[in-house]
C-alpha cells in the first residue's frame, strides 16, 4: 500500500511539473509581460529596469524554477487587469466554484447511482424506459443550451428562481463566503447546479446500469440466488458492491471535471467563480490569472485522481494481490 501511494505521488509530481511548464510558457510566448504592465509613455530605460526586476533576462530554466517555487507558495504574480495579486483574486472566487461543484456532485451521485440501479433491475419497466429516454437529453444537449432553457423556463416564464449571480452570501472565517446560509443563496444554486450536474448524472447512471447488468450475469450472483438469498441481498450486498468498483474511477474523474468544466455554467449564469474569472482573463489576455487557473485545476485533478486510485486499490483485492506478487 505504501509503495503504491509513493508511486502515485511521484506520478502526480511529474504531472504538476509538466502543467507548470505549460503555464510558465504562457508568460514567455503569449504576449510581453512588460508591455502588459506599463503604459505607452514608459521609456526604454524604465522598460529595461522592469525587465530586470521581473527576472526576464535570466535563463529559461532559472525563470521556470522561480515560477515553480512561487507557485508552491501560492504566488502567481499580479493580475494585469486588476493590479492585484492573483492568489487573492482566486481565493475570493474559490468558494463559489467549490460550492457549485459540491452541490452538483451530490446531485449527480445522489440521483445517478439510484437511477442506474433501478433501470438495471427493472429494465423492462415503463418508468425505467422513460428514465433512459430522458437521460439522452443530458448526454446529447450541450451544457450552455441546457442552462439557457432552464433560465427561459424557470426564470423568464415561471419566474420561480433567480437566474444570474450568487445571491446573498455570508462571510465565514473572514475569507470564505457561502450561500448555504441564505434563502437567496440557496435559490441561486438550484439552476446552475442542475445544469452542471445533468451530464455527469446521466453518465454515472448509464455507467452504473451497464456495470450492474454485467454483474447480474456473473456466476457468483447466480450462486447467491441458488443459495436462496433474497433479492435485496443479492442486488445490494453482492451485485451493487461489485458494480461500484469500476464506477469509482470514472466517478472520481467526473467529479474533477465538474470543477474544471464549470466555466460554461458560470458564464451562462454569471456565477462569480473561478471559471468566470478565467473567461474574463482570456478576453483581457490576463496571463497570470490564466496560468494560475491552469495550475490550480491540474492540482485538483491530480489530488482527486490520487484519492480515487487509493480507494480503488483499497476496494479491489486483485490490485492488492498484484502488488504483493
Amino acid at each position: 500500500m505504501i509503495s503504491f501511494i509513493f508511486k502515485r505521488l511521484l506520478q502526480s509530481i511529474v504531472v504538476m511539473l509538466v502543467v507548470a511548464l505549460i503555464a510558465f510558457s504562457m508568460f514567455r510566448y503569449v504576449g510581453d509581460p512588460v508591455n502588459n504592465m506599463v503604459g505607452q509613455d514608459t521609456t526604454d530605460v524604465e522598460r529595461a529596469e522592469l525587465t530586470e526586476q521581473l527576472g526576464l533576462n535570466d535563463p529559461f530554466i532559472v525563470q521556470y524554477g522561480r515560477f515553480v517555487l512561487n507557485a508552491i507558495q501560492g504566488d502567481f504574480g499580479t493580475s494585469y487587469k486588476y493590479r492585484r495579486p492573483v492568489s487573492g483574486l482566486i481565493l475570493e472566487r474559490l468558494s463559489a466554484t467549490l460550492e457549485l461543484s459540491f452541490v452538483s456532485a451530490i446531485l449527480a451521485l445522489g440521483i445517478g447511482i439510484p437511477c442506474g440501479v433501478y433501470t438495471a433491475l427493472r429494465r423492462n419497466g415503463l418508468l425505467s424506459k422513460s428514465i433512459m429516454a430522458l437521460s439522452l437529453v443530458g448526454v446529447s444537449l450541450p451544457t450552455f443550451l441546457i442552462g439557457i432553457l432552464l433560465i427561459l423556463l424557470f426564470g423568464v416564464v415561471l419566474r420561480w428562481l433567480p437566474t444570474f449571480g450568487r445571491g446573498d452570501v455570508v462571510d465565514i472565517f473572514g475569507w470564505w463566503t457561502t450561500g448555504f446560509l441564505t434563502i437567496s443563496g440557496l435559490k441561486s444554486l438550484i439552476l446552475p447546479s442542475i445544469t452542471l450536474a445533468l451530464f455527469q448524472m446521466t453518465l454515472i447512471m448509464r455507467l452504473v446500469r451497464a456495470e450492474m447488468l454485467e454483474v447480474l450475469r456473473t456466476d457468483f450472483v447466480k450462486f447467491a440466488r441458488a443459495r436462496g438469498l433474497p433479492d435485496h441481498a443479492v442486488h445490494f450486498k453482492h451485485a451493487l458492491k461489485n458494480t461500484l468498483v469500476p464506477v469509482i474511477t470514472i466517478t472520481g474523474l467526473q467529479l474533477g471535471s465538474l470543477i474544471a468544466f464549470a466555466i460554461i455554467t458560470e458564464s451562462v449564469f454569471q456565477w462569480p467563480g473561478m471559471g468566470l474569472l478565467f473567461v474574463q482573463a482570456i478576453a483581457d489576455v490576463d496571463i497570470p490569472i490564466m496560468a494560475a487557473y491552469l495550475v490550480l485545476i491540474a492540482f485538483f485533478f491530480v489530488v482527486i485522481n490520487m484519492v480515487v486510485d487509493i480507494l480503488y486499490f483499497a476496494v479491489d483485492p486483485r490490485l492488492r494481490a498484484d502488488s504483493d506478487t
